[in-house]
Order: C-alpha cells, then structure tokens, then sequence
C-alpha cells in the first residue's frame, strides 16, 4: 500500500507515464488516453497497490499494446483508400521513424526499449517494472537493440 497520496502519485509519474505511453502508441492524442485510463485503474485499486509506479506502468504497456493494436488495424483499413485522398498526412521526423521501428519489435522488447531509452531505467528497474526477471528484460533489451540496429543500418 503506498504511503503517498493518489495526487501526489500523479503529480510525479504522469509526465513520465505518458511518455512511455507516447512511444508506445506513437500517437499523443491515444498516448493521453492510454495514461488516463491507467491513472483511473490506478485509482480505482490506490488502497491495494504495493509498487504503483511498476504497476502503473505495466498496465500502460499493456493498455499501449491494445491502442497499437487498433491502430495496426486502422492502418490496414487506411491502406486500403487511394493514395490520393491521403495527401497533406505529415510524414514523421527522425525521432518518430526511431520509435515506430520500435513499434514494430515484439512487445516485451518495445516496452524495454521504450523504458531503457526514453526513462534512462536500469535492467533491474525495468525487470521490476514489468515484473520479470532481470536476464529476460536485459535480453529482451539485447534482441531489441540488434533488430533495431539491422533495420536502421546502424553498427552494432
């Protein structure tokens, strides 16, 4: 049970929430929704919750993966209008190809990606984080790092 009161939680982790969130989904405007429901399952469990910042952010992973989810399926149905009808679509910076390939890893090594980067956590914080062990999160991080160098050209 946390010490802290629900306010000041959030005070604290919702910058750092929604960013995971942000990477996760690719998109601000699902980013919000994703770290608003979390906030509000949090919420909802304040009075049982041991780690809340570990299990917030396992549920934003997890709520992340269903939004990206959704989106994959939106995209498949956007692939299907003509090529014309999608001209003015901004195309992402450098710093959105990055994340979207990081999309695009399996999800385990998406979130510890997300959480060794963008967080600046150590191994055994994201094993913590995502409750598992520390050798699965530093392979996963391992794996995630090769595929990610072959897909953008970059020396390993």
């Amino acid at each position: 049970m946390e010490d802290r009161s629900f306010e000041e939680f959030y005070e604290k982790e919702y910058s750092a929430v929604l960013a995971f969130a942000r990477v996760l989904t690719g998109d601000l405007t699902r980013a919000e929704d994703v770290a608003h429901d979390a906030f509000v399952a949090a919420l909802e469990a304040w009075d049982t919750l041991e780690n809340a910042a570990g299990w917030i952010r396992r549920v934003t992973a997890n709520k992340s993966h269903s939004a990206w989810r959704r989106r994959y399926a939106e995209q498949r149905a956007l692939n299907r209008v003509p090529k014309p009808m999608l001209i003015g679509v901004d195309l992402p910076s450098d710093t959105e190809y990055f994340w979207d390939e990081v999309r695009r890893l399996p999800r385990r090594q998406a979130q510890v990606i997300a959480l060794f980067y963008l967080e600046d956590r150590s191994v055994s914080d994201i094993a913590a984080l995502l409750a598992c062990s520390e050798s699965t999160a530093r392979v996963h991080l391992m794996r995630g790092r090769r595929t990610l160098a072959k897909r953008l050209d970059l020396e390993p």
